[in-house]
């Protein structure tokens, strides 16, 4: 039972000693306990801090590519390194890392595929009221659209066993956290949630430059992901609203019709016929949206088992380099020790 502990960074060569010396080296019930680090095209010397902190294995991508590309490259690294559980903590030391024990219990006892970090956000002292009642709202909606429970959909302190690790697909730019809450809603993962403990806040957030920009990108990254897995959902309320309102309009319409001053109020009926079309256009998108919702299912699919064939086939991780000398070369080895039985058979095989 191998874990690996995964941590996208930009520029964090300041923060990470302290986030690295409060993770475990080891863990009851599991062989082995290893770090990796995603480098989203840092600029100082986050590298070098981790290699120098004992991290294993290190992802370097070439440049700047964001959150959700660095957690989606992580999760195949260690899928590739031969990880039977994942865990994700962010780099800023915000996460207790003792409570990793507790984290992925259900996981190692087979009552979830993927826990979710509770961090408790209405007892965080450094978060404002406005922000503990958008963390809320959030959480609220992505339960809604995932079937889920859990209380804190924004957390990045999850873990993800083997299976559910193999179904993620994060296809937003800007966050992961509620896109794989609703991925794994969708796909029928066993999610899981359980209270965790934060550390005293080191520095601002990176991600949100002010509370209005968090506001904004937030909002839209629930709405756009709520529409991505209930296009029907959203554009049939949508077309209800609009049709509501073109029904009102007419209603105004026929009324002074019927009182004979129908020719004054000529606009009434042509603005209502109007939004009656955009009302049947915002239905007709709904259909669109869930036909293409049901081939998304698919390709997910799809693409869970051309990663069982890579892992099968024993394909290297992308961006990949060995951590912290003759400890990372040891733990490359050991990873590759379990994708790699019978590589070259199975290579000649495939080429046969």
């Amino acid at each position: 039972m191998k874990l690996i502990v995964q941590i996208p960074c930009f520029n964090e060569a300041e923060q990470l000693p302290e986030t690295l010396a409060d993770l475990p080296r080891e863990l009851p019930g599991v062989d082995a306990v290893e770090w990796l680090i995603i480098d989203d095209g840092s600029t100082d010397e986050t590298i070098e801090v981790a290699r120098a902190n004992g991290v294993h294995h290190v992802v370097r991508l070439t440049n700047n590519k964001g959150l959700a590309a660095g957690f989606q490259a992580g999760l195949d690294a260690c899928l590739k390194l031969g990880a039977d559980v994942i865990v994700n903590t962010d780099a800023d030391n915000q996460y207790h890392g003792g409570d990793i024990e507790k984290l992925v219990a259900p996981i190692l006892s087979g009552d979830a595929d993927m826990v979710i970090g509770d961090r408790q956000t209405e007892q965080i002292e450094h978060f404002s009221a406005v922000k503990k009642q958008l963390q809320a709202l959030g959480s609220a909606v992505v339960r809604r659209a995932s079937g889920t429970s859990v209380p804190d959909t924004t957390s990045g302190f999850r873990a993800y066993n083997r299976e559910a690790a193999l179904q993620m697909n994060v296809v937003s730019k800007f966050t992961y956290t509620l896109e794989t809450i609703i991925q794994a809603g969708k796909m029928l993962v066993a999610v899981d949630h359980v209270p965790i403990r934060t550390n005293p806040k080191t520095r601002e957030s990176r991600l949100f430059p002010s509370m209005w920009a968090y506001v904004r990108r937030n909002a839209v990254s629930i709405f756009r992901v709520y529409s991505l897995y209930e296009p029907l959902r959203v554009f049939t309320a949508a077309a209800m609203l609009v049709g509501l309102v073109s029904a009102v309009i007419w209603a105004r319409f026929l009324f002074y019709f019927f009182s004979g001053e129908g020719e004054g109020h000529i606009q009434s009926l042509i603005l209502g016929s109007t939004l009656f079309i955009v009302a049947v256009q915002f239905g007709a998108l709904g259909v669109l949206g869930d036909i293409l919702a049901g081939s998304r299912v698919v390709q997910q699919r799809i693409l869970e088992r051309v990663r069982r064939v890579e892992l099968q086939l024993g394909v290297e991780p992308s961006h990949y380099e060995p951590g912290a000398g003759e400890t990372g070369q040891e733990a490359t080895t050991g990873a590759d020790a379990g994708p790699a039985t019978g590589k070259t058979e199975e290579r000649e095989a495939v080429r046969a």
